[in-house]
């Protein structure tokens, strides 16, 4: 090979170099690589993927018959598309199916994993709620001195290893629920000349502490020197509920104690009825707040048996009335939620359900789920006088769109309270359990 072919190849090489990051900015490329690894969608929902680049493509499931693309059944043989044009993918039957899409047949390129659920129709809620919950557990929220009999200042849980956030599950084999249960058993413990074995889950683990017990000088009672909390209560808005499994979500997020920012381990707990006595107007740098008014022991209308990242969970006793909608809503799937005007139902004095309209700002799709799915501003006169705009406890409060179910409000932006987040009722759905308590139903 002479000096002017090596010339000549190299050349070739740094166009054919500078061609391949050229194409890597077009947007062609960028929908190839944006194509979506997961989908979920109902049994009634067409979507659409454009990616825009000429590329042939062999795609193959490993399910017969659950989809169709481009009005094609698939069967395990597969077939041939053209990703120069939009792929329309249609479900044919409830199920999941994974597509590998293949260059020039063999050459694996893509793997979209789709779900098809039914299409849920869910009464949309609004109403506020309180929340009671009783940790499986108490949890450690601080660590504090006991000045001892013999004069001196000890830390017998902080020397022993405990830590703020842990949760104990039980002392001395004995399982522990509340703060005066701990008090008591603890003190007995150490009039026995026993230290006290705590078991505590940490990031996941279960783990043992051993604390040796210091008879405090004022109380001259037997401590370990913890604060401890045995469950959170609070004002919120239920989101949905089924009224074929009566199961329902609410909140939009989890619930956290307010001192270790950890989500609280739930044993079990209930809401209630609660009414709207006042609110507090949020101001720019100062979230507001609804005042509400419930009885721990009356009025009871449901348990809660999940704290999830997407809101509380549970079962409901009795479902609760609205004066807004007397039939279920079909829900959205996220890609269905556009930009656009909305609403949402919320409670701002007493117990009367309200529209309020507001627009969805802006809408972030998600291939993993996460609470800020869009983004919402409250352009409602009245709400905005009666709230300055998202409140603390509204949230769970449903967000409606062309009458649909398509999320609800979750936090607000703590600069301009006019404006807040939103979740994707996709999410909450499928943390919720009412998919599986439709199969149950569907199984029986």
């Amino acid at each position: 090979m002479n000096h002017r072919d090596k010339s000549r190849r190299k050349i070739l090489g740094i166009i054919i170099a500078m061609a391949i990051v050229a194409f890597c900015f077009t947007p062609q490329y960028r929908n190839t690589v944006k194509f979506p690894e997961q989908l979920r969608m109902t049994d009634d929902q067409i979507t659409e993927v454009v990616v825009g680049f000429p590329l042939t493509v062999h795609v193959r499931p490993d399910q017969d018959n659950i989809v169709k693309v481009n009005g094609n059944p698939l069967n395990l043989f597969g077939r041939t598309i053209d990703f120069g044009r939009p792929v329309s993918i249609e479900p044919v039957s409830l199920g999941k199916v994974t597509l590998e899409f293949r260059l020039l047949g063999f050459i694996p390129f893509k793997r979209l994993a789709i779900d098809v659920i039914p299409r849920l129709k869910l009464h949309a809620g609004g109403h506020s709620i309180g929340v009671l919950l009783h940790s499986d557990g108490v949890s450690v929220v601080g660590l504090s001195a006991v000045n001892g009999t013999d004069g001196r200042t000890h830390y017998p849980a902080r020397d022993a290893g405990v830590e703020i956030g842990d949760l104990i599950t039980d002392i001395n084999g004995q399982p522990v629920s509340d703060d005066e249960q701990v008090a008591q058993l603890v003190d007995e413990i150490g009039r026995l000349g026993q230290p006290a074995v705590l078991t505590i889950r940490r990031n996941g683990q279960v783990q043992t502490r051993t604390i040796r017990l210091v008879l405090c000088e004022e109380t001259r009672r037997y401590r370990m020197g913890l604060w401890i909390r045995d469950g959170a209560a609070g004002v919120g808005t239920m989101t949905f509920f089924d009224p074929q499994s009566r199961r329902y979500g609410a909140l939009g997020h989890v619930i956290a104690d307010m001192d270790t920012n950890r989500p609280i381990e739930i044993e079990d707990g209930q809401i209630v009825a609660a009414s709207v006595s006042r609110i507090e107007p949020g101001k720019r740098g100062q979230p507001g707040e609804k005042i509400g008014t419930f009885s721990h022991n009356r009025d009871a209308i449901g348990t809660i048996d999940r704290n999830t990242p997407f809101g509380i969970m549970g079962y409901l006793f009795k479902p609760p009335e609205s004066n807004l909608y007397s039939e279920p809503l079909p829900i959205a799937m996220m890609n269905e939620v556009r930009p656009g005007p909305a609403k949402i139902v919320t409670v701002i004095s007493g117990r009367k359900l309200e529209e309020f309209d507001v627009e969805i700002v802006r809408v972030n799709p998600q291939p993993t789920p996460h609470a800020k799915g869009m983004v919402i501003k409250v352009v409602d006169r009245r709400l905005l006088a009666a709230t300055g705009g998202i409140v603390q406890g509204m949230s769970g409060s449903p967000i409606i769109q062309d009458g649909r179910l398509v999320g609800a409000v979750t936090h607000v932006f703590v600069n301009d309270p006019t404006k807040g987040y939103g979740v994707f009722i996709e999410w909450m759905i499928i943390d919720s359990g009412i998919l599986e308590s439709q199969q149950n139903i569907s199984a029986a």
